[in-house]
Order: C-alpha cells, then structure tokens, then sequence
C-alpha cells in the first residue's frame, strides 16, 4: 500500500502522535508521518519523533516579526514534504487563514468533547462544572471556527459521579489514542 505524507502539529507530551505513529507502522494503514511539526522546541513529543527517525521542524514564534511571517516559513518549511494531510495533536495555536487555505480540506484536529459542545479550553472542567453525564472526543476539520469544522469521528465516554478533571481528561485520552487513527484512515482513504 503507497502511503500519503502525514505531517502532525503538537505543543506537548505528543500522546496522540504516537498513537498515530503507531497506526502508520500497520502495513494496512494509508499514511505515514513524514513531518512532525511544533512551535515549542521543548515539547516532549519531540523526543518520541527523534527516537522514530522522523523529521521535526520547530520555529518560535517570539523570533519572527508578525503572525504573517510565521506562518510563511511554517508553509515554507512544510512544502517539500508535500503533505496530504496535518493533523494536530495538542497543537496550541490556533491557525491562520493562510494556513487554512494552503492546505484546504486537509488539516484535521483533534478535541477533548462532543463538539459542537465544549469548545475551546478547559472542556473536563467546564463538563463536570455543568453536571454532564456524557461527554467524550471529536476529530474534525479545521476552518476559520475555533474547533468548528466538519465532524469526521466522535466517540463518547461516561462520566462517573466521583469524575474529576484529571480521571476525565485520562479517560477522554484513551478513546482520542482510538479515535485519531481511525479517523486518519477515513481520510485518506475518501
């Protein structure tokens, strides 16, 4: 099977990039991470990219003069790899139009809650906060909305009455490491 350039986006621990860099090593699977993307050179997923022999690009942002020539050198950097798809993945910054529009229909996100509810941060808070008994994680497409794009794959997880926002945000993990391959697959597969 010919497998489609991935590039993931991550801030952090990178979790869900090894979930989907584990998907990618299944001989079945139609994609591959090419390109592993982060605007925190600290970023602990970084070391787990290395470890993988997958290419990292890091840019801080403090040492470019505006948004508009950051997400240049991010497009700049990004074009030889000729991704068909970028997924972020506890990414925290929220992409630009010209991002956006570089790449349409091919950047994907994924998001601690049963959107549209819950958008934004703090969701495990603000779910038990308003006694919700449901809640659970959503892949989508990334447009100009914060967390408002295209549902492609949810998955629901039950809130216990003793739930605190650590235990949910553990167990909304869990089924993001499930849902964030599948959801790839879909993708790349349409």
């Amino acid at each position: 099977m010919l497998k489609q350039p991935i590039g993931v986006f991550i801030s952090g621990r990178g979790t869900n990039l090894q979930s989907i860099v584990k998907a990618c090593k299944l001989k079945d699977f139609p994609g591959k991470v090419e390109i592993v993307f982060s605007n925190n050179h600290e970023a602990a997923g970084l070391k787990f990219a290395r470890k993988n022999n997958i290419n990292v690009i890091t840019l801080d942002y403090s040492k470019y003069k505006d948004a508009d020539d950051y997400d240049k050198e991010i497009i700049r950097l990004l074009k030889p790899h000729k991704l068909k798809l970028i997924c972020l993945a506890g990414y925290m910054r929220i992409l630009s139009k010209k991002i956006i529009n570089q790449y349409p229909d091919k950047i994907i996100n994924i998001h601690p809650s049963l959107l549209p509810d819950y958008k934004g941060l703090n969701t495990h808070r603000r779910v038990i906060e308003n006694n919700e008994t449901i809640t659970g994680c959503t892949v989508h497409y990334v447009n100009q909305e914060l967390d408002g794009g295209k549902i492609i794959l949810q998955k629901k997880v039950k809130i216990d009455d003793d739930e605190t926002e650590i235990s949910l945000a553990e167990k909304v993990l869990k089924e993001e490491h499930a849902i964030y391959p599948e959801a790839i697959r879909l993708v790349l597969t349409r």
